[in-house]
């Protein structure tokens, strides 16, 4: 499975890093995958991989003050600008829009992507949110510790403390991220104001317009996002919600991630028909 690594440089000149996995054979669709907070499109190569041998081109980035890309660590000015990035990374060319293609994304990544097919952007004709915080459920303490330093001191790192075995019950899985030297496991104040809060209302608006066929996946044991974090999107008409009995946070690295993965691909399969 060929990999391809390049940049893209967004408006505001930064460079994002992209991945791209192709098939041997001409492809048959097209997808984007978008990662997670903290994470990496690195992390991804197994998912494209089952992708890829159905016939998907596959593209990912690493978003802005993550992995390999610039940008302050795991900082972002406005919501928006995550959402500005994944139209301009479709718009490039380095997405396969010429064929039925998908958005695949996954926690943070689920909620930019939900955020964005609720817009008048270029839509997929189909899209995977795994795990979205659409409605996420923060601690009392914590929610006004957000509201505070994110106005006064929004590139102040906080701890993002959570443990490996709430990735996955494989432990390797936990083990490998904290190894991963392109993971980082903090937060700005600011990035956590504008994703959980001043885009937490919006997003919720949003969503009801949704109109693109959309898989909502989600661990029934997600303790990182909580199952109710993506029940909202279960009222939209468009959307089919499957909540996994036992699963954790990261799906498409539990054990049972060879079935998670064949119950997408059938989805697509039958969405993109």
């Amino acid at each position: 499975m060929p990999e391809t690594t390049g940049t893209f440089t967004t408006r505001d000149d930064l460079e994002l890093f992209t991945r791209t996995w192709t098939p041997d054979g001409d492809p048959e669709r097209g997808m984007l995958i978008v990662h997670g907070m903290g994470e990496h499109s690195g992390r991804y190569g197994h998912v494209a991989r089952f992708f890829v041998d159905r016939g998907y081109a596959v593209s990912a980035i690493d978003l802005r003050g993550h992995g390999q890309s610039d940008g302050t660590k795991v900082h972002v000015g406005s919501f928006n600008d995550y959402v500005d990035d994944l139209q301009e990374v479709v718009e490039s060319g380095l997405v396969r829009t010429d064929l039925p293609w998908v958005i695949y994304g996954h926690s943070l990544g689920g909620f930019i992507s939900a955020y964005y097919l609720g817009e008048d952007r270029p839509h997929p004709d189909a899209a995977v949110l795994s795990a979205p915080p659409v409605a996420p459920e923060i601690p009392t303490a914590l929610r006004m510790a957000i509201q505070v330093l994110g106005r006064v001191a929004p590139k102040v790192a906080l701890p993002n403390p959570f443990a490996g075995e709430q990735l996955s019950r494989d432990e390797t899985v936990g083990d490998a991220y904290f190894a991963d030297p392109l993971v980082y496991t903090k937060t700005t104040a600011g990035m956590a104001l504008q994703t959980f809060f001043l885009a937490q209302d919006r997003g919720l608006e949003l969503i009801t317009s949704i109109t693109t066929p959309t898989l909502v996946i989600h661990g029934a044991d997600d303790t990182l996002n909580l199952p109710s974090a993506s029940a909202p999107l279960a009222s939209v008409a468009s959307v089919e919600r499957k909540v996994y009995p036992g699963l954790r946070h990261e799906m498409h690295n539990e054990p049972e991630q060879a079935q998670v993965l064949a119950d997408v691909g059938a989805w697509l399969d039958s969405a993109l028909t």
